[in-house]
Parts: C-alpha cells; structure tokens; sequence
C-alpha cells in the first residue's frame, strides 16, 4: 500500500522507489503481486506517464487510511511504554506571535527525538478546515475578536490591536498616531479578500462607516511587507510581527482593530505526539 501511494503521487515508478528506498523492480513486482490479489489493475503505465486507474483511485483512500491507522497503532503502543513518536502535522500563519514557535519546536524534539514534525504555513480560515479534516493535528492563527473556530477545540493565546505600517518616506511616517478616517484615503496592501486576515481591518472600516481601496492583495504576510517597504501602500499588521521587520514605520491607531490568536485542534482524542506538543503550551485532556 505504501509503495502505491508513493507511486500515485510521484506518478512514476522510479520516483516512488526512490521516496520507498528500494530498487524499482522490486517496487514494481509488489505492486503487481498486488494487483494479481485484488484482481484488478491500479495503474495505467505508457512510455510516457502512469496514472492510477478507476479501480487504483478507488483502492487509495483507504489505503491512505490503513497506513495512517497502522502509524497511529505504531504510536499508541510507544506511549504505552513512554515513548513519543510518528509524525506530528502542525499549521501556523506567518504572523504568529503569541507563541515562540521555533522554541517550542526546539523543547519539543528534545524532549522527543523519535517524533517528527510537518510544519506548514496558511490562512487562518485553511488552517481550521484542515484540523477539522484531520489534516493536520494542531494549528495557530489569528481571527477578528468577534469570530470563534469552529467545529474544533481551541484556547486563546492573546489579543492585540493592530497597528499602521508605512515605508520611511511615505506622507504618514512623521505621524505618531493615526485614525481610521484619517487612513481610508490611503492605499493599501493587504491579504486577500474574506481571508480571516483580512477581516479583522474590513470589519472595523465597516462599523467605521469607511471604505478603502485595497490596491494590493498578497497571500504572503512576509511579502505584504515587502510591498509596504517598496512605498506600495500602507499595511495593517499586528504590533509582535512588525516587531521583527526592518525598515518600517510604525504608527499607532487610535480605533484600531483588533485580533485574537487561538490555538486549536481536532475534537477526537489527539494522538500522542500532538497531546505531548499541547501540553508544552499548557494544554492537557482530560
């Protein structure tokens, strides 16, 4: 099974041997022993390319889920006998603050050197959707203060108000502090439209009464702010990450809106490593 995942994502069979550590042959006769027992073809192979067939997609799902069911057996037997292993999936948008992330990666491998971690960056509102999937076992991000994850278990971590960011030789740069009004007649770089990131400023233009123009949308937060150095528009960002940034201006809004950082993870039981990487941060099920 392993062998025809690896085969159905590298869509060849000197790829999938390569990720597999072993010689394609080998892969291959494996593959067709299996095929002989399920009495079916899985894949459709040309001088060209190889493609799972009807029945191979059909067969992969599940095969999917047998190999992540014999990991999680794998790792519930290592915990039983105190030991944390297999694959910790972790998801954080760039912009995340309240949690020194790479420190407590860093406790985290010490404390379990067998374990291992995916860590993957997104948008807040992909993040919930995929621990709410089972994608990934812990997730960070940030929403509007008004707004709660749903369909997941989570704790706030910490609350701030954003502030204004604007290149060294923008018009505002001398500004100590500024209002929304005052900033709706501006450019802006922003995330994109109905992304969790972006909502917290469009609601709080909103309640203002106020529009702005959003010039710029990038998906990037470490971009965003390479656009708002280029003198492209003005940015809204919370205070914790610009505090890593150089080159920038940064300047306080009076009614500035304000986020929320959680921390979530799905509602099944966590799996050992993901229940020992919540408990570095102070989280522990009942």
């Amino acid at each position: 099974m392993r062998y025809v995942i690896a085969v159905a994502e590298t869509n060849s069979f000197t790829r999938a041997a390569q990720r597999c550590l072993v010689v394609q042959s080998a892969l291959s006769h494996q593959i067709a022993r299996l095929e002989k027992e399920l009495g079916a073809r899985l894949f459709e192979r040309t001088s060209r390319r190889v493609r799972l067939t009807p029945a191979g997609a059909a067969f992969l799902p599940a095969a999917r889920q047998c190999l992540d069911a014999a990991e999680r057996a794998a790792t519930d037997v290592a915990a039983a006998v105190g030991e944390v292993r297999g694959l910790l999936k972790v998801g954080l948008i760039p912009t995340v603050a309240a949690v020194d992330i790479p420190a407590v990666l860093r406790e985290f491998h010490q404390r379990h050197p067998k374990a291992r971690i995916s860590l993957g960056v997104g948008a807040s509102d992909e993040l919930v959707e995929q621990v709410r999937q089972g994608e990934i076992e812990v997730a960070f991000l940030g929403i509007p203060v008004t707004a709660h994850p749903r369909g997941v278990m989570a704790r706030e971590l910490a609350r701030e108000r954003l502030v204004a960011v604007v290149s060294p030789d923008h018009p505002l740069a001398g500004e100590t502090s500024v209002d929304l009004r005052r900033l709706a007649s501006e450019v802006f770089v922003d995330l994109p439209a109905k992304t969790a990131g972006r909502a917290q400023s469009d609601l709080a233009f909103a309640a203002a009464g106020l529009s702005r123009e959003v010039a710029f949308e990038v998906t990037n937060a470490d971009y965003l702010a390479r656009l708002v150095g280029a003198g492209l528009g003005v940015a809204l960002l919370p205070p914790t990450y610009v505090a890593g940034l150089t080159g920038m201006v940064t300047i306080e809004v009076t009614d500035a809106p304000s986020r929320a950082e959680y921390v979530i993870w799905g509602r099944e039981s966590p799996h050992p490593a993901a229940a020992a990487f919540l408990e570095l941060l102070g989280i522990t099920q009942e």
